[in-house]
């Protein structure tokens, strides 16, 4: 079993785990994707740390997502519109990037900052 990813003008519509004999039954364009790929790099199930395997087409495929075809890649919903598209991974990157001292935050489009997560 694999998943595939219905593609519809170029926009994701429909994610099924199925055959590949029953997805070449089916109408319209069925494109496989990797539920353990992310950025490029493919992780594995057990450990989620990359494990060397084949990174199929950049990223896991979500409804309305965009297939791009000439990269040959699922790109995501592009989350902020400050955010850029990172041309080797085909995922989007903050202006900021994400701090590393352990905290949780969220990304704050207004002051184009991250804000820290508090517990009440």
């Amino acid at each position: 079993m694999a998943h595939f990813a219905k593609v519809e003008n170029g926009i994701v519509t429909q994610v099924i785990v199925a055959e590949q004999d029953f997805v070449d039954t089916q109408e319209g364009t069925w494109v496989q994707t990797s539920y353990n790929t992310r950025g490029g790099v493919h992780y594995s199930p057990e450990t989620g740390e990359p494990d060397g395997g084949v990174a199929l087409r950049k990223n896991y495929a979500g409804i309305g997502d965009t297939y791009d075809s000439a990269r040959d890649a699922f790109i995501p919903i592009q989350p902020y519109p400050s955010w850029v598209l990172n041309e080797d991974t085909c995922s989007w990157d903050s202006p900021v990037p994400y701090p590393t001292d352990g905290k949780l935050y969220d990304w704050n489009e207004d002051t184009q900052q991250w804000d820290e997560i508090t517990q009440p």
